[in-house]
Order: C-alpha cells, then sequence, then structure tokens
C-alpha cells in the first residue's frame, strides 16, 4: 500500500484539486414499500403496484413498514455509524407529475443514523494501490418517487408510480473524496457493503443504487484549511451530478466537471450551484436545475408519522446477527488462505465473486486457486464483457482443474488449454483431460529417454549450457516440445541439470 497523494489538474493559473462529498441512493431490500403494503417487485406492468397510499388518495395514511427501519439500522451498523434511537420523518416539499402527494416523506434534522466511517481501497492504472477513510454524515430513510416517460408521445409524458413509495436510504458522506478514481471506490465499496448486509441488492443497471456527486475544485492547500477550520469557503462551489450508476461515467462526469468549473473561474467567470446531468455518449455535463437549499424544501415534522423510538437491546440484536463485512473477510482471506492483501481485496470486492473464490479453494491450494480465478477467469469475462454469473465454467468446475494440477496429473501449460475447452463447453475438467489425452507424463523413465536424444542431437549446445548454465531453458523447451507439452516440468528441469552436470 502506498501513501494517498492530491489530484491534481493543471490550469492555466496553475494547480487545481478536486472536492467531492457523495449522496447514495439505495434502494432497501424489502417485499413492500416504506409506508404500504404495495409490492416493489422489479418489472411489474406499468401503475401495478400502486396502492391508494402511493397514489396519494385522499384521507390514505402512512403506516410505516418496520423492516425496512431494520435494514436502515443494519446497514448504519455495518458503516460504523451512530444509530440514532430517535428520529423523526419529516415532508420535504416541491412538485413532481411522479410524486402524487406534492412531497416526499424524508428525514431531515433527525435522521436514523449519524456519523460513521468506511476504508476505501482504491486502485489506479500504473500506480500502486492504496486507502483513505472516508468519512459518513448520516444515512435517512425517505420514500422513492415515481417515474416520468417523455420518450413514448412527442406532446405527452407519462407517468409510471410502480417506484414511487419504495423505500430508499440516502448515505451522505463527508467532503472526504479527492479524486474520480476514489469517488468510483467509494461507491463500489458502498455496494459491496450493502450487499454483504442484504440491506441493497446493488443492482447499479436497474437504478437500485445511484449516486448523486457533489463536485467542486478549490486551490491547493485549501482543503487543509477546511479540514482544520471545517470552514466551506475555502472550497468552491458545488454542482452536483445527479444519478449516476456507472463507476466508468462516474470517473468521466467528475473528470469533466472539474475541468468546465476550472476553465470557468480561470476565465473570471463564477460557477453557480447547480444540479447536472452526465450525457455518456457526449462524455459531458449539463443543467438540470438551480440547485435548491434546504430551506426552498420547507421541511417540517410530518404530522402523520409518529417519531421512531428504539431501545438499544432491539439494535444489539440487529448488531449480533450482522454477517462478516468485506473489510473482516479480506483479513480471513488473508489469514486462512495465505493470499495477498491485493488478492484478497480483489476477491472480496463482491459477494458472487469472495462466493466463487471459496468453492473453488475449498480443499485446494488457495494460492493456485486465487491466481486462476483472478487471472484466467476474470481475464476471460473481462474480454468478453461478462459478469461472474454469467461465466460458462462454474467454481466447482475450475475446482476440479485446479486439483488435476495439484496433483500433477496435468501441467499449468495444459490447464490453460483445458480451461479454453471448458469455456468451449466441453465438460469437466477431467473428461477433456481424459478424451484428449492430456496427462501429464512423470514417468521419469520417459522423460530421460527424450532428454538423452536431445542431449545426444546437439553437442554444441551441450558445450554452451556449462559455460552459460541460464540456457538451460532451450534444453527445457526442446524437451517440452518433444514431448507435446505433456512431461512435468520440474521433472524435466531436475534430469536435464542432472545430465548435464549443472
Amino acid at each position: 500500500m502506498t501513501e494517498r497523494t492530491p489530484y491534481r489538474i493543471k490550469g492555466e493559473t496553475g494547480d487545481w484539486e478536486v472536492v467531492m462529498g457523495l449522496e447514495i441512493h439505495a434502494q432497501v431490500s424489502s417485499n413492500a414499500k416504506l409506508f404500504s403494503g404495495a409490492s416493489t417487485t422489479f418489472g411489474a406492468d406499468p401503475n401495478c403496484n400502486v396502492s391508494l397510499v402511493d397514489a396519494a388518495m385522499p384521507g390514505m395514511l402512512p403506516v410505516i413498514n418496520k423492516f425496512c427501519v431494520e435494514q436502515a439500522i443494519r446497514t448504519g451498523l455495518g458503516l460504523k455509524a451512530q444509530i440514532n434511537t430517535w428520529s423523526r420523518f419529516d415532508r420535504k416539499n416541491y412538485f413532481y407529475p411522479d410524486l402524487p402527494q406534492g412531497y416526499q416523506i424524508s428525514q431531515f434534522a433527525h435522521p436514523i443514523v449519524g456519523e460513521g466511517e468506511i476504508e476505501v481501497d482504491v486502485e489506479v492504472p500504473g500506480k500502486e494501490d492504496y486507502s483513505f477513510p472516508c468519512r459518513i454524515e448520516r444515512l435517512h430513510l425517505e420514500q422513492d418517487a415515481g417515474k416520468s416517460i417523455h420518450d413514448m408521445d412527442p406532446n405527452s409524458t407519462y407517468v409510471d408510480l410502480n417506484r414511487s413509495g419504495v423505500a430508499l436510504m440516502e448515505i451522505v458522506s463527508k467532503p472526504d473524496v479527492r479524486s474520480p478514481a476514489e469517488a468510483a471506490a467509494y461507491v463500489k465499496k458502498l455496494r459491496a457493503i450493502v450487499i454483504a448486509l442484504g440491506t441493497c441488492d446493488g443492482d447499479m443497471e436497474k437504478g437500485n443504487l445511484r449516486a448523486d456527486v457533489n463536485v467542486s475544485v478549490c486551490k491547493p492547500g485549501q482543503y487543509e484549511k477546511f479540514r482544520e477550520t471545517g470552514d466551506f469557503s475555502h472550497l468552491g462551489t458545488r454542482c452536483e451530478l445527479k444519478n449516476m450508476n456507472s463507476y466508468r461515467f462516474i470517473q468521466q462526469a467528475i473528470e469533466y466537471e472539474a475541468r468546465r468549473q476550472i476553465e470557468i473561474i480561470e476565465a473570471g467567470g463564477k460557477v453557480d450551484q447547480e444540479t447536472r446531468l452526465f450525457d455518456a455518449v457526449k462524455g459531458e455535463t449539463r443543467s438540470m436545475r438551480s440547485k435548491e437549499d434546504a430551506h426552498d424544501y420547507r421541511y417540517f415534522p410530518d404530522p402523520d408519522l409518529l417519531p421512531l423510538e428504539f431501545e438499544q437491546a432491539w439494535i444489539e440484536e440487529i448488531r449480533a446477527s450482522l454477517p462478516e463485512l468485506p473489510d473482516q473477510k479480506r483479513a480471513r482471506f488473508e489469514k486462512d488462505y495465505g493470499l495477498s492483501r491485493y488478492d484478497a481485496g480483489v476477491l472480496t470486492s463482491d459477494f458472487e465473486k469472495a462466493e466463487y473464490f471459496e468453492v473453488v479453494a475449498k480443499g485446494r491450494d488457495a494460492k493456485l486457486a486465487a491466481n486462476w480465478v483472478t487471472q484466467e477467469l476474470f481475464g476471460y469475462l473481462n474480454k468478453e464483457g461478462l459478469e461472474l454469473a454469467q461465466s460458462p465454467v462454474s467454481a466447482e468446475a475450475l475446482g476440479g482443474l485446479i486439483a488435476l494440477i495439484s496433483d500433477d496429473t496435468i501441467s499449468g501449460k495444459i490447464a490453460k488449454d483445458v480451461f479454453a475447452r471448458m469455456i468451449a463447453g466441453e465438460g469437466e475438467a477431467a473428461a477433456i483431460v481424459e478424451k484428449h489425452g492430456l496427462k501429464q507424463v512423470t514417468d521419469t523413465g520417459a522423460i530421460e529417454k527424450v532428454v538423452d536424444e536431445i542431449i545426444a542431437a546437439n553437442p554444441d549446445q551441450v558445450a554452451k549450457v556449462k559455460d552459460k548454465p541460464q540456457t538451460l531453458g532451450w534444453f527445457v523447451g526442446q524437451v517440452m516440445k518433444a514431448s507435446g507439452g505433456k512431461a512435468n516440468p520440474k521433472a524435466v528441469n531436475d534430469i536435464l541439470k542432472a545430465k548435464l552436470g549443472i
């Protein structure tokens, strides 16, 4: 691990730094909505998962979903955050066609979860990885709005209220994120935590986890003054990048937005506080609306909902039920499997990868299993643009291949050929090896015969290797070629060294 160094962008007037705080909207994993019994099933026909409460029919009153509250507490504990035993729901007043009530039930002054902290691991291509602590400011519960659809009719907007009232956890960070790579890594880490906790499925493609990124720029040294004093005047005016649901797009949008702000300031202009959208096709951000301050929402306590009050005993009961979290799993992988911090980090970056690896490694050489999973398998999946769930090779099947390498049935080189055949759908590793006669030759007598023939046919090379032992590789290559790649490499090396006297 290396030290965290400032990420700087060169401008006409010198270097600039980026400062960001993120707001993550994570849909709570729950069968029912936050204030009604309507289903949260994804993909239902428009306006089918809508109760009278969700549609804001007169006289309908919200009723809190206890399970959603429990999920929020569980998430707060996973973020090592303060759980507030007294919290309150507020009305956030604004009008959208897909918000039937004309206000959103959220939490403002008294959130369910207070300050916490997570450790974020950052990978930067071409540089050493590092980690940094990111402070969590709060987590609050709120209801989602519906969905406005603009592309079904050129003259009309259609509204689908299936999502209206679905429970969201808004997780707000402090302005501790300092580069595009750190922003993506923060979202990735938070996603891994909520998936491990079972409080959100983390499906970014469906919008079940999305990020709003508040971007500002400042001159070097100003951020440190902000951290010392807490005075936001040391930082630039922030703009919010709304509804980001891709690590790659998050980084592209931040890079563009930071440079846009720098150009405005250096030209003598002023950055307007606003909400912006990222156009992935053009690779640029565009204005959506001016950013409202809190007082513009006219928050006030929701008169239809009593405050939430918890007993500490219930919080401790939830704490006791927490599963193994990513940081704990990584430490276990390093300790129990003897993996490097890097490999353990890659394998525990999400639940599916960790689960896959543990099946592959069970009862086998863990380091060999890690190499095959992170390099061969992930390399193939990345090249083909596939998710782990789409892998043509199951964890059990890959484990079977590794077992054949470990017991010297096949060499690592032959294993790559077998793996390619497994991907092509030829079946299990053992069956492929048997069918194509790929078993490694471990009979030293047979290997010696090949070695003797090659030594006898190449007296000049024999003389050369005695002067330069490093040229032994030539003989190894010739023996492997003569054996069709089936000779045991270690046995080949041992026999050659003995025969050549080196």
